[in-house]
């Protein structure tokens, strides 16, 4: 793992497990709106604050990043998260500071997204990088499956209310700051080497990263991110008057992911990402498809959150390797920006429309949005293979 021991990235990897319970407990706000007397729309007005959120955090680490160091940028996330958490837990009423809570959540989670695996690239080699990530991913997938669960388990077991529990949530993501922080002060990195990746304006840089199949991943994320997002935040919705419970779904896509991420990254850092994409997005398509049938019972519910952890759990760690080695170095960091941009605008941009489409259109409306998603990104991932291009450099320049 290039010169970073491997505590040290343990060390990354309980922060990251930790700050991901931050973005799972956003699963719980439809439940926690409803215990205050409100409904889907609530958990949608506070997910579009934290997407406003995001939105500022993402370019705030690519500005700053490289001046502070990544990790210390991404424990400022972490203590965000908190912030935005103890808010959501002290409110008493469903009211407009709902938006407020939701944009710390959203800039903190938003920070981090990007900060942390910038802060485990620039300690690995190139070759290296695909296998790591699918560990980072591992970890970070853990904490936002399992906190709902967890979550849910403290209020149905141990009496809490979700104010209580989201307390929790903020605890832990404090926490993780400090860890953040003693990982960038002892785990070693090449200065130098980060410098070039962050060098220039990722704003100017995108042109240069449109030319390049970089892109596609980028746009992939975005739709792909629809999908998670849409079968995990709106999941409660979903089984409604089924007699299933949203934390089976929860509970056995986190166990997929994080078991498929840790068995098969060895094997996913040979194969051919082209093709293997390709298949992992079938597997997603396949799990919305299979959730039209949620009330044939349980077997369905836990075949549609397997595929979906096979399908989106393995694909994500995929493209974003390609997005980074696709990219020119000197624009790495710009590109993993963009990835991460385009992640936040499907995962909290979706749920507006999810959330709207529950309640004025029915879920099956709901459930074909997710798929042709789904679908679109398929779509993408069969031209790359191809080798086909979005945007062509000018002919003088291919020229020479």
């Amino acid at each position: 793992m290039a010169s970073m021991r491997s505590y040290h990235a343990y060390l990354l990897f309980i922060a990251t497990l930790l700050t991901a319970v931050g973005y799972g407990a956003t699963f719980l706000l439809t439940m926690h709106f409803q215990a205050l007397g409100g409904s889907e729309i609530d958990t949608g007005t506070t997910l579009s604050g934290a997407m406003v959120g995001t939105l500022v955090g993402v370019p705030l680490v690519g500005w700053f990043a490289n001046r502070i160091g990544a990790a210390r940028m991404a424990a400022l996330g972490a203590a965000l998260v908190a912030a935005g958490y103890a808010g959501l837990a002290w409110i008493p009423a469903v009211a407009p500071t709902i938006v407020v809570a939701g944009f710390f959540i959203g800039l903190g989670w938003g920070t981090f997204y990007l900060a942390g695996p910038m802060s485990l690239s620039v300690r690995v080699t190139d070759s290296d990088r695909g296998f790591w990530f699918t560990r980072y991913g591992a970890f970070q997938m853990g904490g936002i499956g399992f906190s709902p669960i967890v979550a849910t388990a403290l209020i149905d077991h141990l009496g809490l209310t979700t104010a209580q529990a989201f307390e929790v949530v903020a605890a832990s993501t404090a926490v993780a700051a400090l860890l953040l922080v003693t990982f960038e002060r002892i785990a070693p990195y090449d200065r130098q080497a980060a410098a070039v990746a962050a060098r220039g304006n990722w704003v100017a840089a995108l042109p240069s990263i449109a030319r390049t199949k970089a892109l596609y991943p980028i746009i992939m994320v975005g739709l792909g991110a629809c999908v998670f997002s849409g079968m995990l935040t709106f999941q409660t919705s979903l089984v409604e008057g089924t007699g299933l419970q949203a934390s089976t779904y929860f509970a056995v896509n986190a166990i997929t992911v994080v078991a498929a991420r840790f068995t098969l990254a060895p094997l996913l850092n040979r194969a051919d990402g082209n093709k293997a994409s390709v298949v992992l997005l079938i597997l997603m398509c396949a799990a919305v498809a299979v959730a039209f049938w949620l009330r044939l019972g349980v077997g369905v519910q836990v075949a549609s959150a397997i595929l979906l952890g096979l399908g989106y759990g393995l694909v994500y760690s995929l493209i974003q390797t390609q997005a980074v080695n696709d990219a020119p170095a000197e624009h790495r960091n710009a590109a993993l920006t963009w990835f991460v941009i385009a992640y936040f605008v499907g995962i909290f941009g979706f749920p507006t429309l999810g959330a709207w489409l529950i309640v004025h259109a029915g879920l099956p409306w709901f459930l074909a949005a997710i798929l042709g998603f789904g679908l679109a990104e398929l779509a993408l991932a069969l031209t790359r293979q191809a080798g086909g291009v979005i945007f062509r450099r000018p002919r003088a320049e291919v020229s020479g």
